[in-house]
């Protein structure tokens, strides 16, 4: 594919540059003074989120160097400010199993009784529009389902779903819904688990594929434009892939080739925008089965028990420095999640 035709595809994504704009709407949304906040899940191989655990029990690499905690604190989902976003994305879910999916999250949202464990509200992405449902959000299941249940989702259009141009079409979509969600949840206090119900926007990457300059670098920026919004703004994003078995799995675990931190447009490539990335890069999970129930539940678990550690950010020589994050759990079989990393901003 010629890098003519993505310097077309440029213009169509980013005709306005989206970092800029997202960078604007956003302003004033920001960690504590000086700090990087980070949420960690600590799981075991088996079963959910593990409790009880101390900060001398945890190690913080920066960059593979240890670094000082400046805060801790456990946290238990039931006393915290913890809220839910569940999104239907129509636009790249195939129209045969939009009628599932939703059966699913209404099963999800009816289930215990309809008490869910933390306020929860939804979105649904189509062709047209992106809609967030906030009105009446709580923890009512029942009530929740009821609305969903009478919301018209609509259809994918038949042509966004063909070649070239319908991916690039339906990435443009997803992206700025993305970006919009993103600037709402900034301006509530707490954590945030958006769950994105979908096999993920395309990734438009691949061995034929050649980025030149000005395509690098709007995707460079916007990769650190979101990584950095997501993290002011709390939240935590999942990649929920309903579609499950039918999914070529060549294609499902191709994203795990953008997972890590870009050093400069040299390095960007349309993938590093997927949704499983930014997913993963968040703290998040990558999911996929055909049982959307179960792994709506593994998702909102993340929120039982987590703790809150705060570091006082590296010294940096320029701005958008990636630092890789690690933490380490000193007790045996454990295993701690969090975001993958941050870009500086000295």
């Amino acid at each position: 594919m010629s890098s003519k035709r993505y310097c077309m595809v440029a213009a169509i994504l980013f005709g306005v540059s989206m970092g800029n704009a997202f960078a604007q709407q956003t302003a004033g949304q920001k960690d504590a003074p000086g700090k990087i906040n980070l949420d960690v899940v600590v799981t075991a191989s088996k079963g959910g989120p593990v409790g009880g655990l101390s900060e001398k029990d945890f190690t913080v690499l920066d960059n593979k160097k240890t670094r000082s905690i400046a805060s801790f604190a456990a946290v238990e989902g039931k006393e915290a400010a913890v809220q839910v976003v569940i999104v239907i994305d129509s636009v790249n879910t195939p129209y045969t199993y939009l009628a599932y999916q939703r059966d699913q999250i209404l099963k999800y949202m009816r289930s215990n009784g309809g008490k869910l464990p933390y306020v929860t509200s939804f979105a649904v992405l189509t062709d047209t529009s992106f809609e967030m449902y906030e009105e009446g959000a709580g923890k009512d299941g029942n009530a929740l389902a009821d609305k969903l249940q009478h919301t018209e989702i609509g259809l994918r259009i038949d042509n966004r779903s063909q070649g070239f141009w319908g991916a690039a079409d339906r990435m443009t979509l997803s992206l700025n819904a993305l970006r919009s969600l993103t600037v709402v949840e900034a301006k509530k206090p707490g954590r945030k688990l958006v769950l994105w119900v979908s096999p993920g926007w395309p990734l438009l990457s691949g061995p034929e594929v050649e980025l030149e300059g000005n395509e690098a670098d709007e995707v460079y920026h916007n990769a650190i434009v979101f990584s950095r919004e997501m993290r002011k703004a709390g939240v935590t994003l999942y990649s929920i892939n309903s579609w499950g078995a039918t999914e070529n799995l060549s294609r499902e675990d191709y994203y795990e080739a953008f997972l890590n931190g870009l050093k400069g447009p040299g390095d960007a490539e349309w993938g590093n925008l997927a949704l499983q990335v930014l997913a993963a890069q968040s703290g998040g999970l990558v999911l996929s089965s055909n049982d959307a129930v179960q792994m709506l539940q593994q998702c909102v678990a993340d929120a039982n028990q987590y703790y809150q550690i705060t570091l006082d950010p590296a010294p940096d020589e320029k701005p958008n420095q990636y630092h890789q994050i690690q933490v380490k759990v000193g007790q045996g079989g454990l295993v701690a999640r969090t975001r993958m990393g941050y870009y500086a901003q000295p």
